[in-house]
């Protein structure tokens, strides 16, 4: 089945999940210190990104508030605002109502990086603009322990080149080599549902919504299929609209075609996450002589698969390119 995380299902658990905290923490209090903000949460990432988005903040605060009647490029006015934020970075003190927003957020961005993270990766890396500021990215990652390893990697290499800032699209490219020279896999679930569990129940399978068609029950969908279900040929040739045969090109190595995103959307829907196992598919299909033998081998290894999603459709055009 093909099954796409749900923001909305993650921003309501989120939300439930942050008011059990500030019931219990705010009993008897109206506020909240640094010190409290960093062991508030058993999961370290929530109350890290809370730090994180707090200092977001007053830098764009303070960037607002510069005066053009003083050079504040000068290195005394430079280092008189620098001890000023090192002073007050020590006395951190949020109100409830100002702290809800904060915390609420900061658990459904844990919740995104641990159970998507090729998304959180794709938005982070989007930045404003579909621009990718190297100074603002060295600050989010400093605040990310999750999943941490492919951005570190790739921090690395911009900082190594002198870059400062890159559109979008040259920096997914970067990533995408890199996520394959790390031989990425996401941070074992177990563990942190098992944290998230110990405030509010977790049950991962809610934040997956399957994308499919009009159903019948579910034991006549399976009588059904079993029955008409079409081979991958017959579904391969129904795709082939006019359109959509005008615009395939061939390619010489569907690994060398696909786009930073698709290797995301089809790790994540068509292999359930398992980046190893997706790469070693397309490297297996590159290697094959022709279309017959690519349809037999994804006969083989492609049951589970939801053949009415746009990411099988997809896939399937990519694997036409490289034989047609």
């Amino acid at each position: 089945m093909d099954e796409k995380i749900s923001l909305e299902a993650i921003a309501l658990y989120g939300d439930a999940y942050a008011e059990k905290v500030l019931k219990s923490f705010f009993s008897g209090r109206d506020h909240i210190t640094g010190k409290e903000i960093l062991s508030l949460c058993n999961l370290p990432q929530i109350n890290l990104f809370i730090i994180k988005e707090i200092f977001k903040s007053w830098k764009e605060e303070t960037r607002r508030h510069k005066s053009i009647y003083f050079d504040n490029e000068d290195p005394e006015v430079r280092e008189a605002l620098n001890n000023y934020m090192t002073v007050v970075s020590n006395h951190i003190r949020v109100d409830q109502v100002y702290f809800a927003p904060l915390l609420k957020k900061s658990v459904s961005q844990t919740l995104l990086v641990i159970f998507n993270p090729y998304d959180f990766f794709s938005m982070l890396i989007t930045g404003k603009n579909n621009k990718l500021d190297v100074s603002s990215f060295r600050e989010e990652i400093k605040y990310l322990k999750i999943n941490k390893a492919p951005l570190e990697r790739m921090l690395q290499k911009l900082e190594e080149q002198g870059v400062r800032e890159m559109p979008g699209n040259e920096a997914f490219a970067i990533l995408d080599q890199i996520l394959e020279e790390v031989n990425f896999n996401p941070e074992d679930l177990e563990g942190y549902i098992g944290k998230f569990s110990e405030v509010l129940p977790l049950n991962p399978e809610k934040f997956y919504v399957a994308q499919t068609t009009e159903r019948t029950s579910p034991r006549l969908e399976k009588q059904e299929s079993k029955k008409h279900e079409p081979s991958l040929n017959d579904q391969l040739t129904a795709v082939q609209q006019p359109a959509v045969m005008d615009n395939l090109r061939r390619i010489s190595k569907i690994k060398d075609s696909l786009t930073i995103n698709q290797k995301f959307m089809f790790t994540k829907v068509l292999f359930y996450g398992d980046f190893d196992s997706f790469s070693r598919a397309i490297d297996e299909i590159d290697q094959l002589p022709d279309m017959k033998t690519a349809l037999t081998y994804l006969e083989r290894h492609s049951s589970d698969w939801d053949r009415d999603s746009k990411e099988f459709h997809e896939f399937m055009e990519m694997v036409e390119k490289r034989f047609s």
